[in-house]
Parts: structure tokens; sequence; C-alpha cells
């Protein structure tokens, strides 16, 4: 099979480990091969949103497959600071933690957008309409957690759409700290108190 290196921006090539495989258009990550194209066609089909992404952070070992994976299935580089996750370190706390956008149910940014360039689509996920959208970055002022951010490469916002349905971050995450989970009540309940794990925890740091 043949295969070309493919170029990384992260400080991390070890992990890494950026191969394309030309046939079958396939990408290996952590010894797996996934299609780099993962987003599904929208048009003529109907899902329900019957999935929320879960964050545990305890079980995070900091090795940033989740902004790799991001990065290239955005723009086909491994470059994080293109990624619509990040995974931000707190020595005091002595944890990582990925941080993305949870699909709020009462979404700020939605709230704030001049334009109504921000919309629910057919997974529940909460994106942005890049045609309609302004630039004026109310959003990212909006966010409570800072997960949405601003491209200079490529003169947009930057959030988290769930990958069309199959977030690769969850998929390929070796540790389990990002999981795509139905959304049954005891998940909900789940992601609940983890979110006030996540404001406890920003709290004793920013003290």
């Amino acid at each position: 099979m043949g295969r070309n290196a493919h170029t990384c921006h992260c400080a991390k090539e070890s992990i890494c480990r950026a191969i394309i495989a030309k046939t079958d258009g396939l990408l290996l990550l952590n010894n797996k091969y996934i299609k780099k194209e993962v987003r599904l066609a929208s048009s003529g089909v109907q899902q329900i949103m019957s999935k929320v992404l879960m964050i545990a952070p305890e079980k995070c070992i900091g090795c940033r497959t989740c902004e790799l994976i991001c990065s290239f299935n955005r723009m086909e580089e491994f470059n994080p600071k293109q990624a619509a996750v990040t995974v931000l370190a707190y020595d005091e706390a002595a944890i990582s933690v990925p941080i993305m956008c949870m699909q709020c149910e009462d979404p700020s940014c939605m709230k704030v957008c001049p334009v109504g360039a921000i919309a629910r689509d057919e997974n529940n996920a909460v994106i942005i309409e890049d045609q309609r959208c302004i630039g004026c970055k109310m959003c990212i002022s909006a966010c409570p957690l800072g997960n949405i951010t601003f491209s200079s490469k490529e003169k947009k916002l930057i959030k988290c759409d769930l990958c069309g349905g199959n977030p690769q971050c969850a998929e390929l995450c070796p540790s389990g700290a990002i999981q795509y989970k139905e959304a049954t009540p005891a998940n909900l309940n789940k992601k609940m108190k983890i979110g006030e794990k996540f404001k406890d925890l920003f709290g004793e740091v920013y003290e």
C-alpha cells in the first residue's frame, strides 16, 4: 500500500504518526484507519438526536489526539490551532481537560448572534452557517467556556459540529476521556455532574 508522510504542525510527532494511505482515502492515526471524509450528507437524511458528548477529565492523558484528528478532519492538516477542541492542562489540579462545544440545550451563542447564523442541524448540533456569519465574534464572548475560536487562516469561526454525527475525537480517544453516548437520563445526569466538576475545577484554578 503506497503511503506518504503528511505534514504535521503539532509538537508531538510521536503521537501523531500521521500517514496518508492513498488507496481508499484512509488515514492512519494511533494505529487506526479511518476515512478522511466523515461528514454525513444532510440532504434526504432524517436523524434523531440520541447521543451526547461526554467528557471524563480524570481519564484524559493529555495525548492531544482529539486536537490532531479534529484539525485534520477540518483542514486536512495536523495543526491543533485549527481544531475545534483544545486540551487544557491544569498543573494546580494535576489534570488535563479536553474543551469543546458541549452543544448546550439553551446556547448563549445562538441568542447573541445578530444575523441568526447559528442554528441546530439534523444531529441537534449547534452549528455556525458560514455564509450568514458576519464575523462579529459576539458568540465567542457569549460562550461560558470559550469553546468558539476564530481562525485567522480561514477568516472564520471554529466550533464543534459533531463531525456530522460521528465525532472523531470520541472515536479515536485512546483513554475514553471523550465519548459519544446515548442520551439516556443516567448519562444526562452524569453530564450535569461533570459540568459541576468543571465549574469547581475552574474556580479552584483561577482563585
